[in-house]
């Protein structure tokens, strides 16, 4: 009797989590084309629309590595759960904000709970899949974050067409509320508890990371609106915050991240790198609306549409590049991935100015494939030699 719930038990879990993560993607990428419908509606400057974009992800970023220990001290179903009702909360708060202000800080709140959704399904699958297919299971979620991304500017450009802006994050709440009452019935309560001698979450440690990760957001972003500090100070925070955790979590028994993992060079230059070409990629998300609505002079719905190219292509590369992780040695392709890269950023620095459209979509398709060669290669070299206890902080 038990023999068919086993075997069926796997694509249950697969559809929750694919669920959750098509709904962090979709929280990124449908804000995107929104952009300059919201300069507009609020009567605002591009420089402050553009936090509606920016708010997500420096939330996400700020919150991503304390999400997965919390998953991996509370539970992960648990906190996945949690995340799904911050992010359709924080949906609702969006779709009804009366002013640019509160719908920043909604889109804040909302990639705290998005930061959950990145980081939870992947250690849940890992505690879950036998390690020999743990690449192709990785090429799954990364084509559906690569769905979800393609999704949103081509349903936000529909959107405006038919309606305004504050239909898409009640499509969000929508999506999020569905993703969680299939996680609910999916994902069992003992198949993802942890052990009781996990240990506790570092509150210095963890208040230090998030110092430094925001700090370190905001200077990159040129600061956020209304606040006087300048790019040199916000620099010095980051610098200061980051020698604290550092510190911190060098003399707590049990720190937000262990101290032997900063300092192995394998597992920090993975999430060096990993931070570096996540930061590349989302810039393009950032960027890419104003440049294909206010120099190639696009239609809101024509943006949307060229915007979906690179997430689509990308989808279709994720199960192959996770095979060929499975396959092959993780460092190649992602050295592989690395390279293709380099190449895709340089095609979309000259190709544009060239060809213009056909030229920004030839980009993308270079770009996008490479983006995903190297997630699974670098995700599954980091998830396999994570122990059981370090896979919530491991997975971001």
């Amino acid at each position: 009797m038990t023999r068919p719930t086993e075997r069926r038990a796997p694509l249950s879990i697969l559809v929750a989590l694919a669920s959750a993560t098509l709904t962090a993607s979709l929280g990124i990428s449908i804000a995107s084309v929104l952009l300059p419908s919201l300069t507009r509606s609020f009567g605002t400057t591009v420089s402050e629309a553009q936090w509606v974009m920016l708010a997500y992800l420096v939330a996400v970023t700020v919150t991503i590595v304390s999400a997965g220990r919390l998953g991996d001290l509370l539970g992960h179903r648990r906190v996945l759960i949690a995340g799904l009702v911050i992010f359709a909360a924080a949906s609702v708060l969006s779709a009804t904000a009366p002013s640019i202000g509160v719908l920043v800080l909604a889109r804040a709140c909302q990639g705290a709970g998005g930061a959950i959704l990145i980081a939870l399904p992947m250690s849940i699958a890992r505690d879950m899949v036998p390690s020999g297919h743990l690449g192709a299971f990785m090429g799954l979620l990364g084509t559906t974050s690569a769905a979800g991304t393609a999704l949103g500017p081509a349903l936000g450009g529909l959107i405006l067409a038919w309606s305004d802006w504050r239909m898409a994050f009640w499509l969000l709440a929508g999506m999020a509320g569905l993703a969680l009452v299939v996680a609910v019935l999916a994902i069992r309560r003992d198949g993802t508890r942890p052990p009781a001698t996990f240990g506790s979450l570092d509150p210095l440690g963890t208040a230090a990371l998030i110092v430094a990760l925001g700090a370190y957001s905001l200077a990159a972003s040129g600061g956020a609106p209304g606040l006087p500090a300048s790019t040199a100070f916000l620099v010095s925070a980051a610098l200061a915050a980051t020698v604290i955790f550092v510190a911190v979590v060098a003399r707590v028994r049990t720190p937000l991240v262990p101290v032997t993992v900063l300092l192995d060079r394998r597992t920090g230059t993975a999430f060096a790198m990993n931070s570096l070409i996540g930061t590349v990629m989302m810039a393009t998300l950032v960027v890419g609306p104003f440049f294909l609505t206010f120099s190639l002079e696009l239609e809101e719905a024509e943006v949307g549409l060229v915007l979906a190219v690179g997430p689509v292509v990308a989808a279709l590369a994720g199960v192959p590049a996770g095979r060929l992780t499975d396959r092959f040695d993780a460092r190649r392709v992602m050295v592989a991935g690395l390279v293709q890269t380099m190449l895709g950023l340089l095609c979309l620095a000259f190709l544009p100015r060239i060809f213009g459209v056909g030229g920004y979509i030839a980009a993308l398709i270079v770009l996008t494939p490479a983006f995903q060669m190297f997630i699974a290669a670098n995700n599954t070299a980091v998830l396999s030699g994570a122990s059981q206890a370090q896979r919530g902080w491991s997975a971001p």
